[in-house]
């Protein structure tokens, strides 16, 4: 079996599942359709972006009055670039299109449809909360699925946000982008020693994090906050803890590589993540840290929000709290700071359930036998 995986953008170092896709799925034997180019290509496959540059041809604009009425949408490749990009498939010949993003299957299923290639899209988040703000996008969504083989996303929050809005597929399926749990083991644990990995951005709440860990963080002189990530809130948030005064409290390392997130996730006591909904409605799917965590051995605060509930079991591996509720979540972290043995426990019940339901290559053989029988 060949897969073709498209996505928005190739390389994008930070999103590990669809690179995970494109490097393993069939034994990787795969190519890869995407948007935006960005970092080369490290995985050393067959590539060709579906952009189109300006053409202005009878051809495309009746391609665009065509699929505007059949699909509710002309973001898909017209023209010359739709010429390309059927040459590609057809010079490559998988067997099946894996879009890792909504928008992605969305644009593919007219290519698809002619070529007879079974079609699937993965939904992760945005592509299942924030974009169904968008009366356009909804309705394209609505008229696509129906050409689609099947449908997974990382979480069940998902499927029914989409559910709600009468986008549903007979061929569903819940499969979590995973974590590979060789990679992410647990070692002797620091006391006291709390974790933030992820983009610095309004979805992950990184400064009512640290209030709350500022605010915390009396209770116990041994804890420690290490702040793994990059983005938009950074200089904002160095400025909080600045303020206070307690940098000897908090580290900032910016991005790191997976190796080095995994050694320090072995080490550390608590995954500390505060998801919310953002004001344009962009949630999470099921973040990857939670899992990546609950195989190293971490307990886990966070929040009700999107999948989080669907791996986090409360008192059992973590503890959940309502978005936005600082107090709560520093109550939370008072809590597990001076809980040794309780932090233990739920590390040690987080790893048994990253290992049953989280590690990847189960995920992956799940995959591809749903693809298989799909087609």
């Amino acid at each position: 079996m060949k897969a073709c995986i498209a996505t928005g953008t190739y390389h994008a170092s930070g999103e590990t599942f669809v690179n995970r896709h494109i490097d393993e799925l069939f034994g990787g034997n795969t190519c890869v359709l995407f948007n935006t180019a960005k970092g080369g290509n490290p995985l050393n496959k067959p590539i060709m972006s579906r952009r189109g540059g300006l053409e202005f041809s009878p051809r495309k604009l009746v391609q665009t009055v065509q699929y505007l009425s059949r699909y509710g949408t002309a973001a898909l490749p017209r023209g010359r670039a739709q010429d390309r990009v059927e040459i590609f498939l057809r010079d490559q010949r998988p067997d099946l299109i894996l879009a890792e993003f909504g928008p992605e299957a969305i644009a593919l299923t007219p290519l698809a449809r002619k070529l007879g290639l079974p079609l699937f899209s993965y939904f992760r988040g945005y592509d299942a909360s924030k974009l169904l703000r968008h009366p356009n996008k909804r309705h394209a969504y609505r008229k696509c699925i129906p050409h689609w083989n099947g449908v997974f996303a990382v979480s069940q929050f998902l499927l029914d946000n989409l559910a709600a809005h009468s986008i549903t597929h007979p061929k569903s399926a819940v499969i979590p982008s995973g974590v590979n749990t060789d990679l992410f083991q647990p070692a002797e644990k620091r006391p006291s020693s709390f974790l933030f990995v992820g983009r610095l951005v309004e979805k992950k709440a990184p400064d009512l994090v640290l209030r709350a860990f500022l605010d915390a963080a009396g209770s116990s002189h041994q804890a420690h906050l290490t702040v793994v990530g990059d983005g938009p809130l950074l200089k904002s948030c160095q400025s909080l803890v600045a303020a206070r005064s307690m940098q000897d409290r908090v580290t900032f390392t910016g991005a790191l590589p997976h190796p080095e997130v995994s050694a320090l996730m072995a080490r550390t006591a608590v995954l500390l993540q505060h998801s919310v909904t953002a004001r344009n409605g962009n949630t999470e799917g099921l973040p990857t840290s939670i899992q990546e965590a609950m195989a190293s051995g971490m307990a886990v605060l966070s929040t009700r929000h999107a999948g989080i509930p669907e791996a986090v079991v409360e008192e059992t591996n973590g503890l959940l709290v309502a978005e936005h509720d600082e107090a709560g979540f520093r109550d939370g972290i008072v809590a597990l700071a001076n809980a040794p043995d309780m932090v233990a426990r739920m590390g040690t019940a987080g790893r048994s359930r990253a290992v049953a339901q989280f590690d990847n290559r189960s995920l992956l053989a799940m995959l591809e036998a749903r693809l298989i029988d799909w087609m």
